[in-house]
C-alpha cells in the first residue's frame, strides 16, 4: 500500500515535458550543428546516435552535418549499415535513408576510410564524401554547436 505522505510528495513534483517542440530555437534561430562520431559496429547503439540525433535535430529545423572517423567510417559500407540494430531504436539502414532524404551531409575521414577499405562506391550509397583535416576544421568553424557522440 502506498503511503499518503509519499503521494503528497509525488504530487508536488513538477511535471516534465515528454516531447520538445518540432521547431528551431525560440525566435526561429536555426542552429548549425556538427555531429562527430568514432563509434563503429562494435557498439550498434552508440554507432547509430549521430544519425538518430542528426535526424531529430534536422526535424527540429536545424542544419546538420556529420563527420565520421575511426571505426565509424565502416558504417558507410552498406553491409555494415544493414547489420546495425541499436537497442530500442530502428535499424541504422532506415535512419540512414532519412538522412539521405533530408540531404544531411556525411563526411567519412579519408585516411580512416582507406585504412578500413571504405570506397567511393560505399560513400555514394549515402551521398557521403571523404573528409580530411581541412574539411574538419571548416566544419568546426561553420558550426554553432559541436556534438561528439
Amino acid at each position: 500500500m502506498i503511503r499518503r505522505s509519499f503521494l503528497k510528495h509525488l504530487a508536488a513534483l513538477p511535471l516534465v515535458a515528454t516531447a520538445a517542440p518540432a521547431t528551431a530555437r525560440a525566435g526561429g534561430t536555426k542552429l548549425k550543428i556538427l555531429l562527430k562520431s568514432a563509434w563503429g559496429s562494435d557498439d550498434p547503439t552508440k554507432a547509430a546516435f549521430p544519425f538518430l540525433h542528426g535526424d531529430a535535430l534536422s526535424g527540429a529545423g536545424h542544419e546538420v552535418q556529420i563527420f565520421l572517423l575511426g571505426e565509424a567510417v565502416s558504417l558507410m559500407r552498406k553491409s555494415v549499415a544493414n547489420s546495425i540494430v541499436p537497442v530500442g531504436w530502428p535499424p541504422l539502414s532506415k535512419v540512414l535513408s532519412k538522412i539521405v532524404t533530408k540531404k544531411i551531409q556525411i563526411y567519412a575521414c579519408g585516411a580512416c576510410s582507406r585504412a578500413r577499405s571504405v570506397t567511393d562506391a560505399d560513400l555514394t550509397e549515402y551521398s557521403a564524401k571523404f573528409g580530411n583535416p581541412k574539411i574538419f576544421v571548416s566544419l568546426v568553424e561553420w558550426a554553432d554547436k559541436i556534438i561528439t557522440e
